[in-house]
């Protein structure tokens, strides 16, 4: 007899719907395989054949991480094109070289974290580059297109699974996993909710990963939004990701919970399907899971929920039918077309925001080119490996010829030389050493990389070696051997010439110059430590050593000196500024002011001195403010990724006609910025929506090298759908690129609103004298506002003005659109009551929890006092008591006053409580009637939660 064959389990049957198949799988898993999991490292289980699978492929503006791939620009950069089907095409880009490296590379994973919908409020945050903008709609247009693209185009199987990041309200890097981010209900919907729902509700999103902060009092791993909000706006299940190490943020740094198992099963309840924690190894979160369950805070129906939405993921890429999967054979790599796609949109990123007719630069034009990114080609934490690189100096000489090109670095060439007379040397590295950037070969964790420790570290003699010294901002200096490596420190404590650039979690290649008796303290930022001589090389001291080197500052030439000599020829002279990634603002370090630094101030400075023409061309993760005046041009780019010195060449010779925008305002000085931690938009007057000064640059400027003008505007609404349309002309002599942008202003509005916000917008390309005619379709939910009265959106009844042009500031058109809407209600208080969350406006407040698993209250910052008003409140003709609904760590109090004369103002004492959520309720006279403006001032160490009233 012949063994029979096993019967095909259902969930291996690709023609059952994925429903049932995940059913079948479910069932066959036992409980431990459930809970292995939940961790990021999910293992096989081979007696199902099932493979193991890790979430999370860094992919922001190309495969990070992994080694080679093609870097397209900073996410800030894909933003500032305008251009969602460029950007769908990038994304499209970036999924196929991620199927072509899982191909090759099992590590490399297909569930990509990104991109990220954090909208750019603050221009000091640190990871501005990894934003879009500082709109949302804009940031969902662009985040759509990109997910769309790393999604694929089949209508069952996606070439990759993109992760949103990261939810919610999270712009800082100061105490990211301690600060809470205090979001009105206005706020909340009309602001940081809108990218996220209106990407997820595209329809290419598989998951979103909360955010380190709090929101609320809350943090973000265990927030009931993730199902009162994000999982009613698509009926695909969505994959929760943790960020890395958050999990145990909420017990170990943010104290919310006493105990990991606790912690775990609250995150696991509030919708994290899979914990990023503790690396590769997922031994401590599943005994967390295991002693939850144990202690009945978990049920197997939890774990079921979590395990189906991972494998509901693994269902869509394609895992469990590679014979009918599409993308199964893996994807395009680093061919022409990519090259020239991520030279395209290194194009499009380049904004010029002034020009007074030095652009574009002519034919035989003699050229110096300096500044610290004229010869760079930076990268940042989310980039991979270049293949392919391009400097702007590089671009520069292609362009016009090496010989009518100068260059000046910028530098200041030092000496440092001991108390003994002798100078740091830079050995010469043996021939056998190992040479390429670090990370090169691909790296699941690239924070685990350490220093090369091959190379021999620095001595000391008569003469050393002349070092390239750069102060990047604060204080922050990288050292640069002839070779062209950064001294750097490795695991041992040595200082070696052995760092193709700076980088690393912990960057090893910063140091700072500390005076001391006269000399200077060289301190290794990385470490912390100050430098020493030894017999044995140069290094760190021990951490009872209190003997480091003092040394003199020995400068052998000055950047100006070397920027005068360049620029001496000149007709232009291009100042290539910025930032490196790494420094100075990055992941875990917000900047600290919106200046260049000094060094490159220096540099500036130089140049125009000289009898040149200057123009300076930013090259940055976010927005600087300078003083544009004495310049005759200005470009911004961000970093440009493997294209960028010949996209940024190409534009300043007018082979590309520049048309990006920038996707967030440039503020003209620091004293324009609302504090980092204030998330408050409306409040504090933040973005170009409601920023009531002079800008250095608006929201969405750019100019070009030809011009446009607009005419025939016309709408129409009808059918829930504002139309609007125009013609755009190129009044110009070259085919070039425009971006007409269509905004909107309530004209009499009932509550604070935007003075502009983005409705839509087109990026066209027209011929010399060519005309083209724009539409816009506009729903009328987009000009509706969150009424806090009614709890949801209303379109208030009323004129609004319509404007469209460049810029939100230049506008061409315009015109005013009635729209009926709905009118206001007064809010009925007698019935309802108050949640004090719920407040027309406030000041010195801040939202907090008002239980762990959901709600809000107020209290004031700091325990002083704040206050709220709460407009027109219905109070009937009788109202005459009051409820207070409150907990508090000390005695404080609530008064109550409504204004326009009345009452007299009732002050309601709150006595401490056992803890923040110990809510009491004290009762007292209130005697008030009609519709009436209500003023509710806290003092103390109160967390108000609720007002009530009653006859």
């Amino acid at each position: 007899m012949t063994a029979s064959t096993p019967p095909t389990p259902p969930f291996r049957d690709p023609d059952l719907p994925f429903a049932k198949r995940i059913d079948d799988l479910l069932a066959r898993l036992t409980p431990d395989e459930k809970i292995s999991f939940l961790h990021q490292y999910a293992p096989a289980v081979e007696r199902l054949g099932v493979a193991a699978f890790r979430t999370g492929q860094e992919a922001l503006h190309g495969v990070a991480w992994m080694g080679p791939a093609t870097v397209f620009p900073q996410a800030v950069g894909l933003g500032a094109t305008w251009n969602p089907e460029l950007v769908r095409r990038v994304g499209a880009a970036v999924s196929e070289e991620a199927r072509a490296m899982h191909a090759r590379d099992e590590r490399v994973g297909l569930n990509v974290w990104a991109p990220t919908v954090n909208l750019l409020r603050h221009p000091l945050w640190g990871r501005n580059e990894e934003g879009y903008s500082e709109d949302p709609g804009l940031t969902s247009a662009i985040a759509t297109a990109y997910t769309r693209g790393l999604r694929g185009d089949h209508p069952v199987y996606w070439r990759t699974a993109p992760v949103l990041k990261h939810w919610l309200a999270h712009n800082n890097e100061t105490g990211r996993d301690v600060t809470s981010s205090s979001v009105r209900p206005r706020v909340l919907h009309e602001y940081d909710l809108r990218a996220f729902r209106e990407t997820v509700e595209a329809g290419a999103v598989a998951g979103v990963m909360p955010a380190y902060n709090l929101v609320n009092g809350r943090p973000n791993h265990v927030s009931p939004y993730l199902r009162e909000h994000l999982r009613t706006w698509t009926d695909e299940e969505l994959l929760i990701c943790s960020d890395a190490g958050a999990p145990s943020n909420l017990v170990d740094s943010e104290h919310y919970f006493d105990t990991h198992e606790e912690a775990t099963a609250a995150a696991l309840r509030a919708g994290v399907d899979s914990f990023t924690d503790h690396g590769e190894d997922g031994s401590t979160i599943t005994a967390r899971v295991r002693g939850a369950l144990e202690r009945g805070l978990l049920t197997e129906d939890d774990l079921d929920t979590a395990v189906r939405r991972q494998l509901s993921v693994r269902f869509r890429l394609g895992e469990f039918d590679p014979g009918r999967d599409p993308y199964a054979g893996g994807g395009e790599f680093d061919t022409p077309t990519h090259r020239d796609l991520a030279r395209e949109a290194a194009e499009q990123a380049v904004v010029l925001l002034r020009n007074d007719g030095v652009l574009p630069l002519a034919d035989g034009t003699r050229i110096a080119v300096v500044g610290l990114l004229a010869d760079e080609c930076k990268l940042d934490w989310y980039s991979g490996t270049l293949i392919h690189r391009s400097t702007p100096l590089e671009g520069l000489y292609e362009r016009f010829g090496a010989d009518r090109v100068e260059f000046a670095e910028g530098v200041d060439r030092v000496l440092l030389r001991t108390s003994a007379g002798r100078c740091l040397r830079v050995p010469a590295a043996p021939e056998e050493a190992a040479d390429g950037p670090r990370g090169a070969e691909g790296a699941l964790d690239p924070a685990l990389l350490t220093g090369r420790t091959d190379l021999p570290p620095l001595t000391a003699d008569a003469v050393g070696t002349e070092l390239a010294l750069v102060d990047w901002g604060d204080g922050v200096l990288t050292l640069r051997a002839p070779d062209g490596r950064y001294l750097s420190v490795a695991e041992d404590g040595f200082l070696r010439a052995s760092a193709e650039q700076p980088g690393g979690w912990v960057v090893q290649e910063t140091f700072r110059l500390e005076p001391c008796d006269g000399g200077h303290v060289l301190r290794h930022l990385g470490t912390s430590r100050p430098v020493r001589v030894t017999a044995d090389g140069v290094r760190v001291t021990d951490e009872a050593s209190d003997d480091p080197e003092v040394f003199e500052v020995v400068v052998v030439e000055r950047a100006e000196a070397a920027v005068a000599r360049a620029t001496a020829g000149a007709d232009v002279v291009v100042v290539v500024a910025g930032n490196d990634p790494h420094i100075n603002g990055r992941e875990t370090e917000d900047r600290t002011t919106l200046r260049l630094p000094a060094h490159q101030e220096r540099v500036l400075a130089a140049a125009r001195a000289s009898s040149a023409r200057t123009v300076l061309a930013l090259v940055s993760s976010y927005p600087y403010a300078i003083e544009p005046g004495p310049l005759s041009g200005v470009l911004w780019t961000a970093h440009g990724g493997q294209a960028a010195g010949t996209a940024l060449a190409r534009v300043l010779a007018g082979d590309v006609s520049p048309a990006g925008r920038l996707p967030q305002t440039w503020y003209a000085d620091d004293a324009d910025l609302p504090d980092l931690l204030d998330y408050d938009v409306i409040g504090s007057r933040q973005t170009y929506r409601y920023f009531e000064g002079r800008p250095l640059y608006p929201f969405g400027h750019g100019l070009g090298y030809a011009s446009f003008s607009y005419a025939g505007l016309s709408v129409r609404t009808g059918d829930g759908t504002v139309r609007v349309a125009c013609t755009v002309t190129n009044t110009g002599d070259r085919t070039a690129d425009e971006v007409p942008q269509l905004y909107t202003r309530a004209v009499e509005p009932s509550v604070a609103r935007p003075r502009r916000e983005l409705l839509g917008h087109h990026r066209i390309t027209l011929a010399p004298g060519a005309t083209a005619e724009v539409f816009f379709e506009v729903p009328l939910s987009a000009f509706a506002f969150w009424d806090v009265a009614r709890g949801g959106p209303r379109v208030e009844p009323g004129p609004y003005e319509l404007l469209v042009g460049g810029s939100s500031e230049d506008v061409r058109l315009r015109t005013t659109v009635t729209l009926d809407g709905e009118p206001a209600v007064p809010r009925p208080v007698r019935r309802d009551g108050l949640a004090a969350a719920d407040f027309d406006e406030q000041s010195g407040t801040e939202i907090v929890d008002r239980a762990r698993t959901a709600g809000d209250a107020v209290t004031p910052v700091g325990g002083g006092t704040g206050e709220l008003l709460f407009r027109d409140c219905d109070f009937g003709p009788d109202t005459r008591r009051v409820t207070v609904t409150a907990a508090a760590a000390g005695p404080g109090s609530v008064e109550l006053w409504v204004d326009g004369g009345g009452p007299a103002p009732v002050t309601v004492p709150v006595a401490a409580t056992a803890g923040p959520y110990d809510h009491r309720t004290v009762e007292a006279s209130f005697v008030v009637g009609g519709v009436r403006d209500l003023r509710v001032r806290l003092r103390g160490p109160v967390r108000l939660a609720q007002v009530g009233f009653s006859a």
